[in-house]
């Protein structure tokens, strides 16, 4: 990905906040407060969606990343957001927030089931002692 592009990302997503760019299956990952939000797939960038935020990205025009794998399609939770966001940081804020969020309630939904598994190996651990 070329200097100027990654500079016109940061731009695009400056009224969300910094953002970072890691490299990661032929693409990279866009990430905000250590959260991924999006991915950039040669010169396309996708952003994350969940269940809450997944219809507005399909009446907005957008489509999901899709890529094959093992013989199938895999559909990823990554749209495309409309075109006019691309233009400034200003149309993009509301999809960069919406992005953000997703990523926010995927990561809480990882959490507490860290959290039990752990429990659940302590008192495991203690059973056996």
């Amino acid at each position: 990905m070329s200097e100027s592009f990654t500079s016109y990302l940061r731009d695009l997503f400056s009224e969300l906040g910094p953002v970072t760019l890691r490299k990661m299956f032929g693409g990279q990952g866009l990430y905000h407060d250590g959260l991924i939000i999006g991915l950039v797939i040669g010169d396309e960038l996708f952003l994350k969606t969940d269940a809450a935020t997944v219809e507005a990205f399909e009446q907005a025009g957008g489509h999901p990343f899709v890529y094959q794998g093992k013989g199938k399609p895999v559909t990823m939770s990554y749209w495309l957001p409309p075109a006019e966001a691309m233009e400034s940081s200003q149309a993009m804020r509301p999809w960069a927030r919406l992005a953000y969020e997703a990523a926010v309630r995927k990561n809480s939904e990882k959490k507490p089931l860290k959290k039990a598994a752990k429990k659940g190996a302590k008192k495991t651990a203690k059973k056996v002692e």
